[in-house]
């Protein structure tokens, strides 16, 4: 075997062994690759108890209610589905019935996500762009009169500085 062949062998025996272990990463990742599921993904999954889990849709209307110590239980509706959460805490200025949200928890054993975080959009015109994608898919998503601001917004929630009047604030 000449010295060409051997080097020819060991490039083809190291990518071969690259790609096993880039396929062994991304099939173990694959559920936990997506932002967050819509109920209609948590319905369709049929989790188990205590498993951890990101939910996003709207919270559904008539849903919300608010108890003692803080405790708040409301429904998150992609219009195909809806999923109870239950949270303890204090929730963003903007969280009401109708608005996307998106709440971090666990499964908990009568199907509901008991959440430890719950985020609200922050804007009248923005939502993130998985809410947005999932709303569009299940038919319950309305544009919006001004396309252009809500790219703005979606820009300035990234990380871009505001602009106004062409100068940075």
């Amino acid at each position: 075997m000449t010295r060409k062949q051997r080097r020819l062998i060991l490039i083809g025996g190291s990518l071969g062994v690259l790609a096993i272990a880039a396929v062994l990463v991304l099939s173990a990742l694959k559920d936990s690759i997506v932002f967050f599921n819509s109920p209609t993904d948590i319905a369709e999954k049929k989790l188990s108890p205590g498993t951890r889990i990101r939910i996003g849709g709207l919270v559904k209307n008539g849903s919300l209610t608010r108890g003692e110590n803080l405790n708040i239980r409301f429904e998150v509706t992609d219009g195909a589905h809806d999923i109870p959460v239950r949270y303890q805490g204090i929730v963003p200025d903007l969280f009401r019935e109708g608005q996307g949200v998106v709440a971090d928890g666990t499964i908990s054993p009568d199907g509901s996500v008991v959440a430890d975080t719950v985020l609200a959009k922050h804007d009248e015109r923005y939502m993130p762009k998985e809410v947005v994608d999932s709303l569009k898919k299940s038919g319950r998503w309305q544009e919006g009169a001004d396309g252009a601001n809500a790219e703005a917004m979606r820009g300035v929630a990234a990380g871009a500085a505001p602009v106004s009047g062409g100068k940075p604030q």
